[in-house]
């Protein structure tokens, strides 16, 4: 009762096929694979491309200079009584 035999997984492997079809099938692994090569070709590109020094944190918007901006909406959150 702990592990399946080869005959369940092949009746699991045809239930499969029955529902998606082959050409599905197909488009899912070729989409996966490329997935995964871009995962790992990313990985290394990453790797290569760190810099040694740290970067510095980003600027913080202070409430003087957003009210400056003319693109900036005021909101005031209010909460649900």
């Amino acid at each position: 009762m702990g592990s399946f035999s080869i005959w369940h997984w092949l009746i699991v492997l045809v239930v499969v096929v029955l529902i998606f079809g082959t050409k599905k099938l197909g488009n899912i692994g070729s989409d996966l694979g490329r997935a995964v090569k871009g995962f790992k070709d990313g990985m290394k590109d990453g790797s290569a491309d760190a810099p040694d020094a740290p970067v510095p944190p980003a600027q913080q918007v202070t409430a003087k200079r957003a009210a400056d901006e003319r693109n900036t909406v005021d909101v005031e959150a209010k909460t649900k009584s």
